[in-house]
């Protein structure tokens, strides 16, 4: 997959937009496989790689959205230390600058996601944030691998 179509999403910046704009496509069915999000100028935008590009699209546009779809270059590499550094390195030295770059994992992968969110409440949100992942494990069973994100307390 060299070429994807990604979605620039324009969204105010305030509670809850985020939620709306990701629950309005899931609803739909589209599953996001990598995001990214930053406010500029009391907005937020957002970047989206949608794994159903029309679907996606109707969405956005059905629910009054403003938004731009532009192609983007995409790599499936391995989840390990040193791949996305060869990856910005060969681009490099091609000659290829890199005007931003974000993550995602390929659906169907082993890997359990790490998601990661800048907030303005950080003892909140780590606080609702640790509930949700012990209501996941409790439906899910226990994780394969221990939560490398989390220090162990007991060390």
């Amino acid at each position: 997959m060299a070429k994807a179509k990604e979605f620039t999403v324009t969204i105010l910046d305030k509670p809850g937009a985020l939620g709306r704009c990701f629950l309005a496509l899931g609803e739909r069915g589209v599953n996001v496989l990598a995001f990214q999000s930053y406010v500029e100028e009391r907005e937020s935008l957002v970047r989206i790689l949608a794994d159903d590009v029309a679907t996606a699209e109707a969405v956005l546009g059905g629910t009054h959205m403003i938004f731009e779809v532009t192609d983007v270059a995409v790599v499936k590499l391995a989840h390990r230390p040193g791949a996305l550094g060869r990856a910005a390195a060969r681009l490099g030295e091609a000659q290829i600058n890199i005007e931003y770059s974000y993550l995602g994992l390929q659906p169907g992968a082993s890997h359990l996601a790490l998601l990661v969110f800048g907030v303005d409440n950080l003892t909140k949100a780590a606080r609702v944030l640790d509930q949700l992942a012990a209501e996941e494990q409790r439906e899910s069973g226990p994780p394969a691998k221990p939560d490398l994100a989390t220090p162990d307390p007991r060390r």
